[in-house]
């Protein structure tokens, strides 16, 4: 029972030890294991989902340490059996902009952590930060199900969102290898990726869509003209415009929650946002109060 209850903390505990919250026990954890390390003592984590760095994103970021230094410190866990090297948990973007900006020591949180803990946070750290791409995302989230036993439910409660979300992420794992580079390297979307899963031949639909540069709405509509590929069910189509369909896959996939949107005749209408959790309820307010 306690073990599900840290399950369903982690990710406010995360954000604790990043800094997001300012609540006093953080604020004491953070001085009882913040310190500054040589940045050669730290190592990269081999189970980082997060496997791209863009060069201009990493030029930006070492001209912004240079100038102002490492704002947030980086989250760490000892390595065993070595009194002076640490395998970064999250923050490994911020670690080779150091390196990059003449940096000879880094802020670190040390947190002791298990081999699951540690890819745990490290997912949940680049999601929340929308540093992962999609295929990134899929291929960390299937790590957890394979090495951990996670069922798609756990794993949608552990990293604070819903489980379409995550069903629907694990779906872009089925692209064949052409369409994965295309999404990998940013020519497709998730949400354009999505409108390939269920199509009979999705590579030839991905070079129309990449050479075209069709919007997701755009890919949408033509892969309800393709076939469908064998044993793959699509969805209903909605009886709500184009628009408010896009909208609602928009803030679903900013959000990773369920969301809803009701037009009403008169110009009103409503936006629900579906949770299944207090964590990602929690989540979603101190989102939505910035």
């Amino acid at each position: 029972m306690s073990e599900e209850i840290g399950r369903r903390r982690l990710g406010r505990g995360l954000a604790a030890l990043i800094g997001d919250m300012d609540t006093e026990a953080a604020v004491v954890d953070r001085a009882r294991t913040s310190r500054r390390v040589p940045v050669e003592f730290l190592r990269p984590n081999p189970r980082n989902p997060r496997k791209s760095f863009e060069e201009g994103d990493l030029a930006d970021l070492s001209a912004s340490i240079r100038e102002k230094g490492i704002m947030q410190p980086i989250l760490v866990r000892p390595v065993p059996g070595s009194s002076d090297a640490f395998e970064i948990i999250a923050g490994e973007r911020r670690w080779r902009a150091a390196q990059r900006a003449g940096l000879h020591e880094v802020p670190v949180l040390i947190h002791e952590v298990s081999d699951k803990e540690a890819l745990e946070l490290a997912i949940i750290e680049n999601v929340q930060r929308q540093d992962l791409n999609a295929l990134e995302e899929a291929l960390g989230y299937q790590q957890l199900i394979d090495e951990f036993g996670y069922s798609q439910s756990a794993l949608a409660d552990v990293i604070g969102k819903s489980r379409p979300h995550v069903a629907n992420t694990l779906r872009l794992l089925k692209l064949p290898p052409p369409v994965q580079a295309h999404l990998r390297e940013g020519r497709l979307t998730a949400g354009h990726a999505r409108a390939l899963v269920t199509v009979e031949d999705p590579v030839a639909m991905a070079e129309r869509i990449v050479e075209a540069g069709l919007t997701v709405r755009d890919a949408e509509a033509l892969g309800q003209q393709q076939p469908a590929r064998e044993g793959v069910p699509r969805r209903p189509r909605s009886d709500k415009d184009a628009d408010t369909r896009a909208l609602e896959r928009a803030l679903s996939d900013t959000l990773g929650l369920v969301v809803s949107i009701e037009h009403k005749a008169n110009g009103t209408g409503t936006v629900a946002i579906r949770y299944r959790s207090l964590d990602q309820l929690d989540e979603l307010c101190r989102r939505l109060q910035g």
